[in-house]
């Protein structure tokens, strides 16, 4: 008698179709772009702009953004630490996915505690781009998008990354974009110094053989 437990009696099923074949399919290889940084950093507008200039080049990429996912995948999930880890976690296993499905996926989540963004590279070790978007906090405070920063300082929020929360900016980073002489890049010139390294590193290309 055997009973049916969690991740017990389970077979990884192959196919016949692998990631190479995708790969050549689609003329580039699977990888994962992680933008991690601040709220109001600048993350989406980087990950919307890297995904337009990806598609004019004829490239497939899908977006994982942070707050889309929490509206679905991850809706169970609060912002205590624990809440926190396991979402990164969970976008980690769905960007693998993705990467092994062939496509550039863009991660766009402020990611704040480094295990868990290392933890991703982990199971990426060959197609993981760590993006931080280090921006001064006084800047990001200033743009505010959503608001949250205000609410914040008015104690209305609670744990927030940057604030009374921590952010732990990564140590080895592939791409690290911030101000040159205070002002910020445009969209489109920190998009085009993500796909400069992919290209440099082969990403935008398949497999002759």
């Amino acid at each position: 008698m055997s009973t049916m437990g969690n991740s017990t009696n389970i077979f990884w099923q192959e196919s016949p179709v692998g990631k190479l074949e995708r790969q050549k399919l689609l003329n580039q290889k699977g990888c994962v772009v992680w933008i991690t940084g601040l709220s109001g950093s600048g993350k989406s507008t980087l990950a919307c702009s890297l995904s337009w200039e990806l598609h004019t080049r004829g490239k497939l990429s899908y977006i994982l953004d942070g707050d889309n996912v929490r509206h679905g995948l991850n809706k169970d999930l609060g912002f205590k630490a624990e809440d926190r880890t396991e979402n990164i976690r969970r976008v980690g296993e769905v960007a693998k996915l993705f990467a092994d499905a062939g496509l550039i996926c863009i991660a766009s989540l402020i990611s704040p505690y480094r295990k868990d963004r290392d933890a991703c590279r982990a199971m990426l070790p060959d197609a993981f781009i760590e993006v931080f978007m280090n921006m001064p906090l006084a800047l990001c405070e200033e743009r505010d998008p959503k608001g949250l920063y205000k609410l914040a300082r008015a104690g209305k929020i609670k744990g927030f990354t940057g604030i009374d929360d921590p952010y732990e900016p990564p140590l080895n980073c592939e791409i690290e974009l911030n101000q040159k002489d205070g002002v910020c890049p445009t969209p489109s010139a920190m998009a085009g110094e993500v796909i400069t390294y992919l290209e440099d590193k082969g990403y935008l290309q398949g497999f002759s053989s």
